[in-house]
């Protein structure tokens, strides 16, 4: 399973901009997505870019099989945070065959945050490239509960 641990830049960006997201402050779609542990049952929280794509929302992880991807897998749910506003929601995991738009338009929307976790995979890679690239980047399709 691929994973990319962050830096310690990505830290302190990661920090300011879930400092802003909870205080109602979007950055391009951020929101701070909270999901309880699959072990321990405590709530944990961590900032995600919100994307939209044919009418539906989703989530990526540009850092691959993470902490948040395993336990939104685990317990099924979720709720995404900005400012005041809740909203639960449940995930349906994409399967690899068809993330390869979504990775795209990611790419498009987020490559100046994020470029340095998709390994020299860009917007503009061949299609051939982003979809063996996919299982490492696991994707969400959220709706609403």
């Amino acid at each position: 399973m691929r994973y990319v641990a962050p830096t310690r830049a990505a830290h302190a960006f990661n920090a300011l901009t879930k400092w802003l997201t909870a205080r109602g402050i979007s950055l391009m779609g951020s929101r701070v997505l909270a999901v309880r542990g699959r072990k321990s049952g405590n709530v944990h929280t961590t900032v995600v870019n919100l994307f939209t794509y044919e009418g539906h929302q989703y989530l990526l992880a540009p850092r691959g099989h993470t902490q948040w991807v395993r336990n939104l897998r685990a317990v099924g749910e979720g709720e995404l945070r900005l400012g005041r506003r809740s909203e639960a929601f449940t995930p349906f995991e994409v399967a690899d065959a068809d993330k390869t738009p979504l990775i795209r338009l990611y790419l498009r929307k987020w490559a100046w945050e994020v470029g340095a976790f998709f390994e020299g995979l860009n917007a503009d890679s061949p299609d051939a490239d982003v979809a063996a690239a996919a299982p490492g980047f696991p994707v969400f399709r959220i709706d609403p509960r």
